[in-house]
């Protein structure tokens, strides 16, 4: 039997890391930015949160002065600061010195895995495990902090409250985000960049500002993604190339979305239980069977594309400028 009761939780978990990077993915390609450094952006933000942590964790003389929300906030101000100067890097290098997009984000996406790596083997030998892991159970257990009514409702407690503040959180920001591309003037900007810097432009509108603004913002949301799968999902335990190819298939849910925030929430869900599917469809010993199931999430990506570029529907269509350079002097 298909256990749905312990499929959906999971399914949630899972894609709550695909929603933030989605989320700031659809915010920077709204600018016209087309980042495809969000893999290597969620993976330093990731490190950066777990860079904070140990050294909090390692700070502490006696394991009972843990403070919970002290741990919380130096983890999560770490990952904000990291991913935060990744997205910098990305605007210096592809708004100011106008390089290619697609070029920059590939390449920022194999430095931030690199980056990733690099010190997360070091702090692996730093905390002396003889295991290729890292293991931050105290700060994890501050942000898998369930609600109270988690466990006295049953299967409502276990579906909707049973996730740490993160969960939440990215929900949040989904709607919020949603609601500031299509109900205020900042968005209504930002669209008409990414949409016609020329004619932004003209209008008065600072195209470097609005690109720089939604690129870092996008960054540090991604960035939580990072963070979120590392103390959340993964419960503190940090190794190296464990993320997977999660960034890319948070970039692959913004065409999913049609560049929505807020239909990103239901489908980030979805996203996520059609990724973990093949743990919880019995297959027996048939491995081949298993390896189809994990291409179910791509394959429903492709054929959303196919179906939104037969429709033709400018509402349904990435915006116009994106991946391309502005050059102001050609206005």
């Amino acid at each position: 039997m298909f256990d749905f009761l312990s499929f959906l939780p999971r399914a949630v978990m899972q894609g709550i890391p695909l929603m933030y990077g989605s989320t700031g993915e659809t915010l920077t390609e709204k600018s016209g930015n087309l980042n495809l450094g969000i893999p290597g952006i969620m993976y330093v933000g990731a490190i950066s949160g777990v860079i904070g942590a140990f050294l909090y964790e390692s700070s502490l003389s006696d394991a009972a002065a843990f403070q919970p929300f002290w741990a919380v906030t130096i983890s999560l101000f770490s990952a904000l600061v990291g991913s935060l100067l990744m997205g910098l890097l990305y605007c210096f290098l592809t708004v100011t010195l106008r390089a290619n997009q697609n070029v920059t984000g590939l390449a920022m996406t194999t430095f931030g895995v690199g980056f990733g790596n690099f010190f997360g083997g070091s702090l692996i030998k730093l905390s002396g495990n003889s295991m290729p892991y890292l293991a931050l159970s105290a700060t994890s257990s501050a942000f898998r902090a369930t609600l109270p009514m988690a466990d006295t409702w049953g299967w409502v407690g276990k579906l909707f409250f049973s996730y740490g503040f993160l969960a939440y959180l990215a929900v949040i920001i989904s709607v919020a985000a949603s609601l500031i591309l299509n109900r205020s003037r900042a968005g209504l900007h930002l669209r008409a960049v990414g949409e016609s810097p020329y004619t932004a432009d003209a209008a008065g509108i600072s195209v470097t500002k609005y690109k720089y603004m939604a690129t870092c913002a996008g960054s540090m949301i991604a960035g939580l993604g990072g963070l979120y799968y590392v103390m959340d999902y993964s419960s503190g335990i940090w190794s190296n190339n464990a993320f997977g190819d999660r960034g890319w298939l948070a970039i692959a849910l913004v065409i999913f979305t049609i560049w929505r925030p807020s239909v990103g929430v239901l489908s980030s869900v979805l996203f996520g239980g059609l990724y973990i599917l093949h743990m919880y469809i019995p297959t027996g010993m048939d491995l081949a069977v298993k390896e189809l199931y994990k291409m179910i999430p791509y394959v429903v990506t492709i054929v959303v594309l196919v179906i939104t570029s037969m429709r033709q529907k400018r509402e349904n269509q990435p915006p116009a400028s994106l991946g391309l350079p502005y050059f102001r002097e050609e206005r």
